[in-house]
Formats: C-alpha cells, sequence, structure tokens
C-alpha cells in the first residue's frame, strides 16, 4: 500500500517562502493568485498492513516524524492498495 502524505504550516504561521513565490508569480503578471503556502510530500510505500492499520499508524508517523505539531499540520491518502 502505498500513502501520500502533505505537510504544511498551519494558516496561522507566517510562510515566508510562499510569500516569495506570490510575490515573484505577481512579478511575471499571475496578478490573480491570492496566496501561496509550500509544504513537504512524502510517499511512503508499506508493506503487509491493512487500510486499518494504515489509519492507525500512518498519523502516528506524520505527527512523530514527519511533522512539527507546534507549527504544521499534515494530511494524508492511499494513492495504491
Amino acid at each position: 500500500m502505498k500513502v501520500r502524505i502533505l505537510v504544511s504550516f498551519k494558516d496561522s504561521v507566517l510562510d515566508p517562502q510562499g510569500q516569495t513565490v506570490k510575490n515573484a508569480l505577481h512579478t511575471l503578471g499571475y496578478g490573480a493568485v491570492r496566496d501561496v503556502r509550500q509544504g513537504k510530500v512524502f510517499e511512503i510505500d508499506l508493506a503487509g498492513v491493512s487500510r486499518a492499520e494504515a489509519e492507525t499508524i500512518v498519523p502516528e508517523i506524520s505527527d512523530k516524524v514527519l511533522a512539527n505539531p507546534i507549527i504544521e499540520k499534515f494530511a494524508w491518502q492511499i494513492i495504491e492498495e
């Protein structure tokens, strides 16, 4: 089973890299861009686990290792079973 985990700053946390990208896009004429938030993407291949087990261990992995829960949030999805 393969899962994709998206980690990004919480909405209340300033994202200077996202702001820099937004400003660059505006400079290039993409004025319709309202906001940019940067983040990290992880793809993890899990072997020998059920969907129920994945639903338990993926949030644990994300919270303990991949994201800083004080300033980051995460979302995940199964992309291949």
